[in-house]
């Protein structure tokens, strides 16, 4: 039954899913962090650009954001963050439209979770004399970080689900693979539910541990 298997790369197709998704992690958790601290940030300018980026960029479709990579950002203007061959130049710019896009969500999450941090011990931090940079990074983003893993671990699912945009620009991860064995073979239904159950093994250990690390975690108020 599953002998069409053979004349495909299907682990090789996963294994670029799980690097988007881990890379565009990343940087959607270090962007998102500094647009968190830019939205509670007290210059007006830095507030302001935070709260603009993540209402734009909230808003406009995912593929639009992947799409704009490739033919704006390379075609048009030749960026190619440092990669020669195409292929790699795709998967860096689905990487970084991934991350672009996520990081709004990473950023309000974070937010909601500076949010818990209760007013006093930041007014104690700068009875102390401690910076806003300071209170950010010893105080609240601690408090914050441990408040949100649930919600930072939704954020996270989604994002493996959303590389399959990727395959827009022609970054070869698993949705592209599956519409060309769609194409190819006469088994839709057995080629979806193989790649639903793909998909389904990467993103729901990935909730489980996460959600085992929330309540380990968890501020006790």
């Amino acid at each position: 039954m599953f002998d069409f298997l053979q004349g495909y790369d299907l682990l090789g197709a996963f294994w670029v899913t799980v690097q988007l998704t881990v890379y565009s992690a990343i940087g959607s958790l270090v962007w998102g962090t500094l647009l968190a601290a830019m939205r509670v940030s007290p210059v007006p300018l830095m507030r302001g650009f935070g709260t603009v980026y993540v209402n734009i960029v909230r808003n406009i479709p995912l593929t639009v954001i992947i799409v704009f990579t490739s033919l704006g950002l390379f075609q048009t203007l030749g960026v190619t963050l440092g990669a020669e061959r195409f292929t790699t130049i795709n998967f860096r710019l689905a990487v970084l439209g991934l991350t672009a896009y996520t990081s709004a969500f990473v950023c309000e999450a974070l937010r909601s979770g500076i949010n818990t941090v209760p007013l006093g011990q930041v007014e104690a931090a700068r009875a102390i004399g401690l910076s806003f940079p300071q209170i950010l990074r010893l105080i609240v983003l601690p408090q914050a970080f441990r408040s949100v893993v649930g919600p930072l671990a939704n954020v996270l699912i989604a994002l493996t689900k959303n590389t399959t945009v990727a395959a827009a620009i022609g970054v070869a991860e698993a949705a592209l693979l599956m519409r060309e064995m769609i194409e190819n073979e006469a088994q839709l239904i057995l080629i979806s539910a193989i790649f639903a159950a793909g998909f389904l093994c990467l993103t729901l250990p990935t909730g489980l541990f996460l959600g085992w690390v929330a309540k380990k975690v968890a501020v006790k108020r």
